[in-house]
This record gives C-alpha cells, structure tokens and sequence, in this order.
C-alpha cells in the first residue's frame, strides 16, 4: 500500500492574465525537469558580485598568527641549518689552525736541528783541517825522512866538494 503523502502529483497550469509576472514567466519558461532551473548566460555574475562571507576580528587575527608563526617556524628551521653550517665551519677552521700550528711547530724543530748540525759541521770542518789521520801523519813522516836523508846526501856532497 502506498502512503498518499509520498506520490508525486502534478498541477496543471491555469493562469488567468494579471496573476502572472513577467519574473514568473520568465523562471517558468527557463524550467526544465520539474523545477530544475536551466542556466542562461545572462545570470551568470561574476564572483565578485556575489556575497562573501566576511570573516569575523577573531578569524582574522587567527590567520595572521597562523601565517607569521608558520614564517617564524620556517625561519626557524633556517636559522637552525645556518648554525649547523657555522658550527661545522668553526670546526674546520679549528682542524686547519690545528694543522698550521703543528706544521710551524715541527718547521721550528727542524730549523733548531739544523742550526745544531750546521755548528757540528763547522766544528768538525775546523778540526779536520788541524787532525789527520794517522796514516796521513805516517805519510808525512816518511816524506819528511826522505827529504832529510836527500838533504844529508846533499850536504855531505857539498862538504865533500869543499874538501877538494
């Protein structure tokens, strides 16, 4: 059994002269599948001309605090990385002062130890000119013993002749 409230009935139109408005006219003859008005390009405004919604003092300032924190986090977060950047620039720079100061330390040692071996090396040069070895001392002996025997030879000529 149906329930007479849910049928659909239609009405059929009956207009006498005066009781219909031109607007009437117009939004009945622009219906389209019972009631269903069809767009014409003529109603079409644009979006400006429609009613907004015109948000309240609070939602405004909602927004602005949503929009200024979310820039803060950001620049935040940036602040953060360039930090980060700094500090492992620092340490580099620590790392590289490191190395310089060993570096001239150890050029400072090497320096010292040569100058300490230069002071050997003179030394030993000065020496070596007054010390031979003991061959070369031989050696010179037995020149010296040579020329004085060449030297006794010549002399005992020289007295020979004399005696003549």
């Amino acid at each position: 059994m149906s329930n007479p409230r849910n049928q659909t009935r239609r009405m059929k139109r009956f207009t006498v002269g005066p009781m219909t408005t031109p607007e009437y006219y117009g939004w009945w003859s622009k219906r389209v599948n019972d009631n269903i008005p069809e767009l014409s390009q003529e109603d079409v405004r644009p979006m400006e001309e429609y009613p907004q919604v015109v948000p309240s003092e609070i939602e405004i300032i909602k927004q602005d605090f949503k929009k200024k924190n979310s820039e803060l986090g950001k620049r935040i977060e940036q602040l953060d990385e360039e930090k980060m950047h700094l500090k492992l620039d620092v340490d580099v720079q620590k790392l590289q002062t490191e190395k310089l100061r060993k570096g001239k330390n150890k050029a400072e040692e090497d320096l010292e130890s040569l100058k300490t071996d230069y002071k050997k090396l003179r030394l030993l040069m000065r020496t070596a000119r007054l010390e031979k070895t003991s061959e070369q001392w031989h050696q010179e002996i037995r020149e010296e013993k040579t020329r004085l025997i060449k030297l006794r030879a010549s002399l005992s000529k020289i007295e020979e002749m004399k005696k003549k």
